[in-house]
This record gives structure tokens, sequence and C-alpha cells, in this order.
């Protein structure tokens, strides 16, 4: 299979998984908006797919959010093989994505020094 295509199946689904994510996990007890589907890899023979998932705050409860994620994998993959066609249906694998975090730290890191070399270079007469 292409790479384009692969690519293209990877958006795909990211983009399909995240819109599920309402209508698959509303009656968990998760914060919906702390949790963003960040990238799909789907394998070349299209039958598994690793789903990153970054969950914002809630350093203490995201194992057992990525757990109610997990626990509802096939939930995902019934609204996927009804909404895409696809030769195969994807088992769907979550992993935790913790790049969007590390790079909030980053900009922060940025903006401290910033604000900090801000006085320095503008001396008040």
């Amino acid at each position: 299979m292409a790479i384009d295509r692969l690519e293209r199946v990877n958006a795909l689904l990211r983009r399909e998984i995240a819109e599920a994510l309402p209508a698959v996990m509303s009656n968990a007890d998760i914060d919906l908006a702390a949790v963003m589907i960040t990238g799909v890899q789907v394998s070349r023979n299209l039958r598994h797919a690793l789903v990153s998932v970054s969950i914002l705050g809630h350093e203490n409860e995201r194992g057992s959010m990525l757990g109610k994620l997990t626990a509802r994998h096939a939930a995902f993959q019934r609204l996927i093989n009804r909404d895409i066609r696809l030769k195969y249906t994807p088992v769907l694998q979550f992993k935790l994505d913790t790049s969007v975090e590390k790079g909030d730290h980053v900009l922060d890191l940025l903006a401290k020094m910033e604000a900090a070399e801000a006085p320095a270079l503008n001396p008040e007469p």
C-alpha cells in the first residue's frame, strides 16, 4: 500500500475517532475536554491502529482514563466500520501521548525567560 494512502487513512481515522469520542464516552465519567486524539498509525495491512491520546491535566487519573478508552475500543471500531469503507476495520490500541504537555511546558519556560529579560532590556529612567 502506498505511503500516501496510509497517511490519508491515518488522518481519516484520527478525525473519525475524535468525532466519535463524545458519543462513545458519553456515560463514562471522564473529562472529555481534556482528551485529545493527537495521531493514528495504521499498520500496512490495515489490521491494527495505534491511537495516540493526549490527556491534559488529570495527572493522577490518566491511567484510568486511558483504560476506559481501551475498554471501549470495540464501540469505536463499530462506528468506524459504519462510517468508513475499508478492507479491514483496524483493531484500535490506545497509548498516552505526552508531547503536547511537553510542548506547553517548553512554551511556559520560554515565556518566563522572556518576562525575566524584558526589564533588563528596557531599563526605566
